[in-house]
């Protein structure tokens, strides 16, 4: 099977979308990744065994339900309000249920630790800027991290979301990293888009796209001006050698842009 770097998924006619799963095109990021849109009061089971899940929600209203407790979320977009995200170990059992037409992102991936579940609010992961004022200040934008190494040291992923603002870069300086990672695009208008390099190679993000990043290869981005680019990043952490935030190791072809300002 041919292995691919970039996809335009689109929902069937049960509201799934399918990103990277364990051996389609995108094998290699080692994640089942797919987005839900429900309908009111629809109602979606999750329970994998030997796979831990993140249910993070991207716009309405739903309830989550498993043995230990319900948790409930209401996200008007993501755009203007920050995260709601349940995370389970293997084999807990997960009823979501929409209050109001909704949208969900399941992140899944193997792991058989056993932890308590986790559930994330706006208030656990506040948005933060980053790049503010460097590079001509074209680079700056929102970033939130949901859980990664230190706030989840039982989990294989990495979970979080970033805000461009609108005609900006992120992702740069170019970065890479050894492990896999997978962005899922959003626009705050239907006919926005930008620019997501990988490597090489450049392909144009558009809303309910996502880029399926290589262990290694450069992965800066772009938006074009007038739209707000929302992206959902997730990580893989690797067998003895988990992503931590100071595994960004930037090109140094531009390391001296560091020092313009």
């Amino acid at each position: 099977m041919e292995k691919k770097v970039f996809g335009y998924p689109e929902f069937n006619k049960n509201g799934e979308k399918v990103l990277t799963t364990y051996d389609n095109e995108y094998s290699e990021m080692l994640m089942d990744i797919r987005v839900y849109n429900m309908l009111p009061d629809q109602e979606l089971v999750f329970e994998k065994e030997g796979e831990e899940t993140a249910i993070l929600l991207l716009r309405g209203e739903i309830e989550c339900q498993t043995a230990m407790s319900k948790y409930h979320g209401k996200r008007r977009d993501v755009f203007t309000e920050g995260p709601y995200c349940l995370h389970v170990c293997t084999g807990v059992k997960v009823t979501v249920k929409a209050k109001v037409a909704s949208q969900i992102l399941v992140q899944s991936t193997k792991n058989k630790k056993s932890f308590t579940e986790k559930f994330y609010v706006p208030e656990d992961a506040p948005w933060k800027y980053s790049a503010l004022g460097k590079y001509g200040n074209v680079a700056k934008r929102q970033v939130n991290t949901i859980f990664d190494l230190d706030i989840a040291p039982y989990s294989n992923m990495v979970l979080g979301e970033v805000l461009n603002d609108k005609g900006n870069w992120s992702g740069y300086l170019p970065h890479q990293h050894p492990q896999p990672e997978v962005y899922y695009f959003m626009f705050d208008r239907p006919e926005g888009f930008g620019a997501s390099f990988v490597g090489d190679d450049v392909y144009k993000s558009v809303d309910g796209s996502f880029s399926a990043i290589p262990g290694g290869a450069l992965h800066p981005q772009a938006v074009a001006p007038g739209f707000q680019m929302y992206t959902c990043w997730m990580i893989r952490h690797l067998p003895g050698q988990p992503w931590h935030q100071t595994d960004r190791n930037e090109d140094e072809r531009y390391l001296w842009l560091n020092d313009v300002e």
